[in-house]
């Protein structure tokens, strides 16, 4: 008999073990079930995937978060009193066709003998066709009669071969590759639909490789104004060359634009000084001398996803982000008062302990084997994002120069994204490079308010431009 109990509580402790076992597994699979669910339910609204990846489970337009653009409170359309822009007629015109009257309309009689009394005008604005012209550069040679040698005259710097390309269809062809990413096969067809010439690929790529050559000084200029802005904006994004991923980083301002390729995520810039504008990828924290501030945009598809989960604190941290940024834009470059300030940051601690002391009742995550911290749930740790580095993510109430997103720096590498996209990737390292420095001074051509064809031809004929500068 008591070999048999013996053996039955050998049994149910056996069993309980058991049980407890099977109830941690099956905890641990429900949050990688959780996990994967989360996954699948994010979209470029809850997260920091781009709209393209959204593809056709795209949510309907009811379904979508609203954007951070406030509804204007104006009708669509022009405004009262805009002055608009429209065709306005010529004083002289290029050409007149004069349309002759030789019968009457209404009896018709012979009006050819018939003095004109008056004309009646209608103007036509149009393109004129493309058409190749060529244009002969010729030096005189003369014998001097002092020392009866025999002398040249100089042909300008932009003409350098017996018969080459002009700076107008070299700056045509490097702004239709290089800022409407036209690739190389279907630029030759459009040259050769438009204008009627033949260019080889070994051509179109000596145009990039002068204008390249021709911009480094440039490219200095603008990254020495990136270094020391007040305010500065960092961004990174995979860059395929040569078959294999690499990285395109940008710095920019509103004024400039500067990109450089790294085989290494974590070739950083140096020498910065004031704010950089960030998303929070650490290795950013390691730049010296500076000051940091966290893109919000990124914080509010975060919290997004957390109020789809119910958890209450990351809709009032929404709305309290959201009324920073109405305040920063009513008090615009004006500072906003201590005073005011610290009950905003009280605020913003207060939502900040709710969410931790939600987090801390709930049960931990089961512990992941062969890993050293205790895992945490993605609310918690954005939370903890929030604790330590408040000074970050509020920044633009402390500074007003400081905007509210990262907006501008994702902007200017959306393009390189959309190079990829549409012409490749990039065979060569070289290539790359050159891609880069052009579309940064582009970009920066058109941050200056330039005109780029103006700028292009400039440059191509031997012109320094530099940012602050006129073409």
């Amino acid at each position: 008999m008591k070999s048999e109990l013996t053996e039955l509580k050998s049994e149910v402790a056996l069993l309980k073990a058991l049980i407890k076992e099977l109830l941690a597994e099956n905890a641990a699979l429900k949050e990688k079930i959780a996990d994967l669910e989360a996954r699948l339910k994010k979209n470029s609204q809850n997260s920091s995937k781009p709209p393209s990846s959204d593809g056709l489970s795209k949510p309907p337009r009811g379904q979508r978060q609203q954007s951070l653009r406030e509804k204007g409170k104006k009708k669509t359309g022009g405004q009262k009193g805009h002055a608009g822009k429209t065709l306005s007629r010529v004083t002289a015109p290029d050409h007149v066709i004069t349309h002759a009257l030789s019968v009457c309309s209404e009896c018709f009689k012979d009006l050819s003998g018939i003095p004109c009394l008056e004309t009646e005008s209608r103007q036509v604005f149009d393109i004129p066709a493309p058409k190749l012209e060529v244009t002969e550069h010729r030096i005189e040679i003369k014998i001097c009669p002092c020392c009866q040698e025999k002398t040249k005259a100089q042909f300008p710097d932009f003409v350098s071969a017996p018969v080459q390309y002009g700076s107008n269809i070299q700056a045509w062809s490097v702004y239709l590759q290089h800022r409407q990413f036209i690739p190389e096969a279907r630029l030759q067809e459009t040259f050769e639909d438009l204008v009627g010439v033949h260019i080889s690929t070994a051509t179109l790529s000596s145009f990039s490789v002068s204008l390249y050559e021709s911009l480094e000084k440039f490219e200095a200029s603008v990254l020495d104004h990136v270094a020391q802005a007040p305010v500065k904006h960092l961004d990174e994004t995979g860059f395929r060359i040569g078959g294999q991923t690499q990285w395109c980083h940008v710095a920019s301002t509103a004024e400039g634009t500067y990109y450089h390729v790294s085989p290494k995520r974590k070739s950083l810039l140096e020498g910065l000084m004031g704010v950089v504008v960030h998303d929070h990828w650490k290795p950013y924290f390691q730049l010296e001398n500076v000051l940091h501030a966290l893109c919000n945009a990124h914080h509010l598809r975060e919290l997004n996803a957390l109020i789809e989960n119910k958890e209450r604190w990351a809709r009032h941290m929404k709305r309290f982000l959201l009324f920073g940024l109405a305040l920063q834009k009513h008090h615009g470059e004006s500072p906003i008062s201590p005073e005011k300030l610290n009950r905003y940051l009280a605020g913003y601690d207060r939502i900040v302990r709710k969410g931790l002391a939600f987090h801390e009742a709930m049960e931990p995550l089961p512990k992941k084997i062969g890993r050293g911290k205790q895992a945490r749930r993605t609310g918690h740790n954005l939370l903890l994002r929030f604790i330590n580095y408040r000074d970050a993510v509020l920044r633009f109430l402390i500074d007003p120069e400081v905007p509210f997103t990262n907006n501008l720096a994702e902007q200017d590498i959306r393009m390189m994204k959309c190079k990829q996209k549409i012409s490749g990737g990039f065979r060569t390292f070289t290539g790359a490079m050159q891609f880069a420095r052009i579309r940064g001074f582009l970009s920066t051509a058109r941050k200056q308010g330039w005109n780029m064809m103006t700028a292009l031809r400039k440059t191509l004929m031997g012109d320094e431009l530099m940012i602050g500068q006129s073409p």
